[in-house]
C-alpha cells in the first residue's frame, strides 16, 4: 500500500485518497468521449449545410471535407470543464477567473475561425481578434512577468504575453495542413504541460483545462486521422492553439533572461519551427508571409518527398514527442513522472489510431458489399429483361 502511495506522490498526486485526481481524469474522458460522440453527427450536418472545404491544389482531399471540427471541439471542453465544476466546485476566486477567462478568449478564436473557414476573413482582422483574446488574459493575470526592464517592465510584460498568446495561435493553425497533425501536436502538448502542472496546486487552473484539451484533442483523432472525415478548421486550430498557449504561462511563467522561454518553448518546437521557417523563406522571396498561402511547410515538403500521410504523421509526432520529453526533462519532472507521461501518451495514441484503423476497414468492407450487391442487382434485371421480352413476343404471336 505503502508503494501505491509513493507512486501516486512522484506522479505529483499531493492526495491520493482525495477527489482532485479523479476528477481530473473524469474531465480528460469527458471531454475525449464527447468529441467521438458528437463528431459523426457534426459531420453530416456540415456536409448537409455546406460546412466543408472543396477539394484545391494545397489541400490533400479529394471531395468535400467537413470543417467545422472545432465546434465540437470547444463544445467538448467547455461540457467537461462544467462537470468537473459540478463534480468539485471551485473555491479559489482566481482559479475560477483564469478557467473562464480561457473560454471567453477560445471562444473568440472559436467564432473568428469558423467565420474565416465560411466566409473568409481578412488577415488584419483575424489578428485583431487574436489580439482582444491575448489582452482578456492579460487583464485577470494571465501573463509573462518580466523581473527586468525597471519601470518598463509591466509593458513589456504585456507585449510578451500579446506576442508569445498570437505566435503560438497562429504557429498551431499554419501547421494544420495533413490529416491529424493539428490534433496530435495539441494532444501530446496537452499531456506533456499537463504533467507538469500537476507538480504544482498552484496550476490548478492550468491542470483542469489542460485535461478538457488533451481529452478532446484524443477524441477527435479518433474521426481526424488519415484518412480523414472531418478536420477541425481554423476554429479548432485556433483554439487549441489558444488555450496550449495560455495554459503554458498559467502559474506564473517568469523571463529573466533571454533564455527564459525556452523550456516552454520546447513543448510547442514543431509549429513554431514550422512557422519560423516559412516566414523566413517568404520573406526571402519577397512574399507576405501572412497572405501568401503555398505549400512549404514542414508537412508539405515531406509529401513532396514521397512519404505518404500517414508517415508524415510519425514522423512528425515523433519529433512532438521528443520534444515535449526533453521540455519535461528541462522542467525538473523525475524520470518517473516522464516515463508514465510518455507511456501514456503512446498507449492512447496507439489506441484511438486501431480504432480509426478498423473503423476505416470497416467501412471500406461495407461500401464493397454494397457494391456487389449493387451489381448483382443490375445483372439480375439484365437477366430478366430478355426473359420479358420473349413472354411478350409469345403473347404477341399467339
Amino acid at each position: 500500500m505503502h508503494h501505491i502511495v509513493d507512486f501516486f506522490h512522484a506522479l505529483g498526486i499531493a492526495d491520493p485518497g482525495g477527489s482532485g485526481w479523479i476528477v481530473v481524469i473524469v474531465t480528460f474522458v469527458v471531454a475525449g468521449l464527447a468529441v467521438w460522440r458528437f463528431m459523426p453527427r457534426l459531420r453530416v450536418f456540415a456536409l448537409e449545410v455546406g460546412w466543408a472545404d472543396e477539394p484545391n491544389s494545397r489541400r490533400l482531399n479529394k471531395e468535400p471535407l467537413p470543417n467545422a471540427g472545432g465546434l465540437a471541439i470547444f463544445a467538448a471542453v467547455t461540457v467537461a470543464l462544467v462537470v468537473s465544476a459540478l463534480l468539485r466546485p471551485i473555491s479559489i476566486e482566481h482559479v475560477q477567473i483564469d478557467v473562464l477567462a480561457i473560454l471567453l478568449g477560445g471562444s473568440f478564436m472559436i467564432m473568428a475561425g469558423f467565420i474565416d473557414d465560411q466566409f473568409g476573413l481578412p488577415p488584419v482582422f483575424r489578428l485583431v481578434v487574436q489580439l482582444v483574446a491575448a489582452l482578456l488574459l492579460v487583464s485577470v493575470g494571465i501573463r509573462i512577468h518580466v523581473v527586468f526592464g525597471g519601470h518598463l517592465a509591466g509593458s513589456l510584460s504585456v507585449l510578451f504575453t500579446v506576442i508569445w498568446i498570437m505566435a503560438i495561435t497562429n504557429a498551431m493553425n499554419l501547421v494544420d495542413g495533413v490529416d491529424g497533425l493539428a490534433g496530435g501536436v495539441s494532444f501530446i502538448t496537452a499531456m506533456s504541460l499537463l504533467a507538469v502542472s500537476a507538480q504544482d496546486q498552484s496550476k490548478a487552473a492550468a491542470t483542469i483545462v489542460l485535461a478538457a484539451v488533451a481529452g478532446a484533442a484524443l477524441g477527435f483523432l479518433r474521426h481526424n486521422l488519415p484518412p480523414s472525415r472531418i478536420i477541425m478548421g481554423d476554429s479548432g486550430a485556433y483554439f487549441f492553439g489558444f488555450v496550449l498557449a495560455a495554459s503554458s504561462i498559467l502559474g506564473g511563467l517568469k523571463v529573466t533572461t533571454a533564455f527564459s522561454l525556452f523550456p516552454t518553448v520546447l513543448f510547442l518546437f514543431l509549429p513554431l519551427l514550422d512557422t519560423v521557417v516559412v516566414i523566413l523563406r517568404r520573406l526571402i522571396k519577397r512574399k507576405n508571409p501572412i497572405s501568401s498561402p503555398g505549400k512549404d511547410h514542414l508537412h508539405h515538403r515531406l509529401l513532396a518527398r514521397g512519404f505518404s500521410p500517414a508517415r508524415t504523421i510519425i514522423l512528425l509526432l515523433g519529433v512532438t514527442l521528443a520534444a515535449n520529453i526533453l521540455a519535461m526533462g528541462v522542467q525538473g519532472l523525475s524520470v518517473q513522472v516522464i516515463l508514465v507521461t510518455t507511456a501514456g501518451i503512446l498507449v492512447l495514441l496507439a489506441l484511438v489510431t486501431w480504432r480509426r484503423r478498423r473503423a476505416f476497414r470497416r467501412g471500406m468492407a461495407r461500401m464493397k458489399a454494397e457494391a456487389e450487391a449493387a451489381a448483382a442487382l443490375r445483372a439480375a434485371q439484365d437477366a430478366a429483361a430478355p426473359s420479358a421480352a420473349a413472354v411478350q413476343d409469345e403473347c404477341r404471336g399467339a
